[in-house]
């Protein structure tokens, strides 16, 4: 059985991917508070990212698909002062690139290392491509260096089996994406949904527990966007 390491998995499209992956998996998953089995690390924090990776290591035996899927949407208006604005740039670059970053990083040494074949799945956004709001710069930033990260990660390891994917979702009908809908006016970016609604959290992770399981080799470096036709390229 495929063992996995799931970041983000107390919630939302995490919480969706698990309940995906479990009947054909053992998996492991973090969130920032220990419950329900989850893993405890704060991905904020220095080390946090290495510790995780080790105890799911010590919990599975070895990790054979990481997917990151953790992150943050918070607002930083640039209006902001200079000491809060660069603390709220840094605290999301952290979350959501330098962590999923440091996983990656572990999981393809240790893959070379042993000689096997592994996957990396990473969640990134639509705002990689689109861009986002004015207040969140940082957040589509963040999620393009997941984008270009993962390309890289394909394009220089598929020899050695390794294979990385990126799901770019558009607003999806989670706590985050509610409140964000809630504050910018729902009819309106609604609106801008061809399909007429936000993606559902099961939908997201259908495509997480394909690529994770049973997507084919030549699909490496793809990104599979899941996002009602609000952004194609």
């Amino acid at each position: 059985m495929t063992n996995i390491l799931l970041t983000g998995a107390s919630r939302g499209i995490g919480a969706a991917i698990l309940a995906a992956l479990s009947p054909a998996a053992r998996i492991v998953g973090q969130a920032t508070r220990a419950e329900n089995g989850l893993i405890a690390a704060d991905l904020d924090q220095p080390g946090a990212a290495a510790d995780l990776w080790h105890e799911a290591v010590a919990r599975l035996g070895s990790v054979d698909v990481l997917i990151n899927n953790a992150g943050v949407f918070e607002a930083n208006p640039i209006e902001d002062d200079d000491e809060a604005w660069r603390a709220a740039w840094d605290r999301t670059m952290r979350i959501n690139l330098t962590a999923s970053a440091e996983l990656c990083r572990l999981a393809v040494l240790d893959w070379q290392r042993r000689g096997v074949p592994g996957r990396i799945v990473n969640v990134a956004s639509r705002a990689a491509y689109r861009g986002d709001s004015p207040a969140h710069w940082h957040y589509a930033a963040s999620k393009a260096g997941v984008v270009a990260m993962t390309k890289t990660i394909a394009r220089a390891y598929a020899k050695h089996g390794i294979l990385a994917f990126v799901i770019c979702p558009g607003f999806t009908m989670t706590g985050m994406a509610d409140d964000y809908l809630a504050s910018r006016g729902g009819d309106k970016l609604l609106a801008d949904i061809p399909l007429g609604r936000v993606a559902m959290p099961e939908e997201v992770a259908e495509m997480a527990r394909w690529l994770a399981l049973d997507a084919p080799a030549s699909m490496t470096g793809a990104v599979l966007d899941v996002n009602g036709a609000s952004y194609v390229r």
